[in-house]
């Protein structure tokens, strides 16, 4: 348990500071991917993590609510995936050629997603959706992508876009060109009307329709199940084919992922994260007759790290453990208890905290109304919220400044009591701000 003597224990953080001083110097910006910049009062450099818990380089330990940003799904250095990387390491790691064990996963993954009947593997997800969007222009072909605001689904520069609030459909970064945006339309999720007008104008052009099945990078949303059956009615209608990301959702929220739980089955599929607790490994796949073109190499899809030996085996021995010992419930239940006593501190101190999602994963906003769709998640107080961010770190609890929070099968009741206790102080600290 984080004592709450660490909460005064190295307040300037005095070693992550130089490390990211001299990261800065060598690592552009001082991390390795833009989402770590945002953290306050400065991105940390941890030097051990065990079950639900993290340390940091000087010497602070935290409940940890990041996860990896979702992929720690079973907690930290968890002894069974541990070893199977280990064995792995020892024996094989970059053969550069095929093995058992991709066999073995790709098997795995058959298995338990229901629209997988051929797979490919990749190191991330923005590659697997890469190869996802290939695979269905070159089954169609056609070009048009149809994705939706706030749906994140990598940051190549062919579907990044709609990510940050409007303007919809231009690039997300400098450096991304306009034209890598042509043959992708946006629009607003969960919504027949918008989604029917878009295939009224260019719907014999729509090779694929991509979402977040729940959408989960821009608040945590589900989707009525009446719109994903309209979505899968349409794009069969057209031609177009149906495209889940799942790289948050699979392994995440059950084993099937969402398709499985409101029983929609698209046409391809994409997971990564969760499926590895915490290793680079991602995939995609669908029907036998869309993935190959990907077989007979007629669609390109190529990757030298694809099916690497030990992430391959780091998931095996997640997947298993998630079978043997099936930790969904208790996140659920867990997550919902954590959502509650949130909501009721930050009442206390005169805060209007709204919260949304299952529990293994949800999100949370500073609003003066209810959250449900994205347009209303952009009108939340994400600056407040980067406030209370940095003061629950500051007290030894790591969340995500932007809102979303993950739990793993090593949080226990009493990680959940201790954060509820701990936002007490942190919701009167932002009340002593506000005054």
């Amino acid at each position: 348990m984080v004592e709450k003597t660490q909460a005064a224990k190295a307040a300037n953080f005095s070693r992550s500071r130089a490390l990211h001083g001299r990261a800065s110097r060598s690592v552009a910006g001082g991390v390795s991917t833009a989402f770590r910049r945002f953290e306050r009062p400065v991105p940390l450099f941890f030097e051990k993590a065990r079950g639900a818990h993290l340390v940091d380089v000087d010497g602070r330990e935290y409940l940890d609510f990041v996860c990896g940003f979702g992929p720690v799904i079973l907690g930290h250095s968890h002894a069974a995936v541990a070893a199977a990387v280990a064995a792995s390491a020892t024996t094989l790691q970059q053969p550069g050629g095929q093995h058992l064990g991709e066999i073995e996963l790709a098997e795995q993954l058959r298995a338990r997603i229901p629209s997988i009947e051929l797979v490919r593997f990749a190191s991330s997800g923005s590659e697997a959706v890469h190869g996802a969007l290939r695979a269905a222009r070159a089954t169609t072909g056609r070009t048009v992508v149809v994705k939706f605001t706030g749906h994140y689904h990598g940051w190549f520069d062919g579907i990044f876009t709609a990510t940050a609030g409007p303007p919809h459909g231009l690039p997300d970064s400098q450096g991304q060109p306009f034209s890598s945006l042509s043959e992708v339309v946006t629009t607003a999720w969960n919504n027949e009307d918008t989604l029917s007008e878009v295939f009224r104008r260019v719907g014999k052009q729509v090779a694929a329709v991509i979402m977040e099945p729940i959408q989960c990078n821009a608040g945590v949303f589900y989707p009525r199940k009446e719109y994903l059956e309209f979505a899968r009615a349409l794009t069969h209608e057209y031609g177009a084919l149906l495209i889940f990301d799942e790289v948050i959702t699979a392994f995440r929220l059950g084993h099937g992922g969402v398709q499985q739980e409101l029983g929609i089955t698209p046409d391809l599929t994409v997971v990564a994260k969760a499926m590895a607790n915490g290793f680079p490994i991602a995939a995609f796949g669908g029907r036998e007759t869309v993935m190959s073109l990907i077989a007979s190499n007629a669609a390109v899809h190529a990757g030298t790290f694809n099916g690497n030996a030990v992430a391959v085996a780091a998931s095996l021995a997640t997947l298993s453990e998630l079978a043997a010992n099936p930790p969904y419930p208790a996140m659920r239940q867990l997550g919902a208890r954590l959502m509650e006593g949130l909501r009721e501190s930050a009442a206390r101190h005169g805060h209007r905290l709204v919260t949304r999602g299952p529990g293994p994963v949800f999100f949370t906003w500073f609003a003066s109304d209810d959250v449900t769709s994205y347009d209303e998640h952009l009108r939340a107080d994400f600056e407040k919220y980067a406030r209370f961010a940095q003061l629950m770190l500051e007290a030894g609890i790591r969340v995500i400044p932007s809102g979303r929070w993950y739990l793993s099968a090593a949080h226990r009741v009493e990680d959940i009591e201790q954060t509820i206790e701990t936002s007490e102080s942190v919701f009167a600290a932002l009340s002593a701000q506000r005054g």
